[in-house]
């Protein structure tokens, strides 16, 4: 069995992809990994666009201050929050928790791609105008992430980590 936690140390973030289609069963894992989060009031206020298209992650890159490494990747996959979540949980609902849902969400991506050999890349910096524009989202929707995934063409040395010391506060 896998050890999720040697899972989360030896992931990185991967910005140089090969050219290589990712199997149906791969796909079908990393959805699964994404339904399978945890959400607030488990309302599951979240969609994700899976982009395959050649000229959409082109746009992407446009929209991701020319982030280029966006169309290296077989699949880029972008999360959006339903803010849909207002009518249960207020602003807090639609500002904060339907956020947390996609953020869990990616993670397990993030977790289940390097399980499968593949690599990714959690990308925050995008205009979210233009990626909504790019989609069509409706008007409910928020995109959130922009995470590229494909079979990586680098291997990223491991970066350093703040201390636990400075991390971690133990209250008694």
């Amino acid at each position: 069995m896998n050890n999720i936690l040697e899972t989360i140390k030896n992931r990185r973030s991967i910005r140089e992809f090969q050219k290589k289609e990712i199997p149906k069963e791969i796909i079908d894992k990393l959805i699964e990994a994404l339904i399978w989060a945890p959400s607030a009031g488990n309302l599951q206020s979240r969609k994700f666009y899976f982009v395959f298209d050649e000229k959409t992650k082109e746009r992407l890159v446009e929209a991701a201050l020319g982030q280029n490494f966006i169309t290296q990747a077989s699949l880029v996959v972008v999360g959006c929050a339903d803010e849909k979540i207002v009518f249960r949980y207020g602003e807090r609902g639609k500002n904060l928790y339907s956020i947390c849902d996609v953020s869990a969400s990616i993670q397990n991506l993030l977790l289940v791609a390097k399980e499968n050999n593949l690599g990714s890349c959690w990308i925050g910096a995008f205009d979210e105008k233009e990626v909504s524009e790019i989609l069509n989202l409706p008007k409910n929707l928020r995109p959130i992430a922009i995470v590229p995934v494909g079979y990586p063409a680098e291997k990223p040395s491991v970066p350093p980590r703040i201390s636990k010391k400075e991390t971690i506060k133990i209250i008694k």
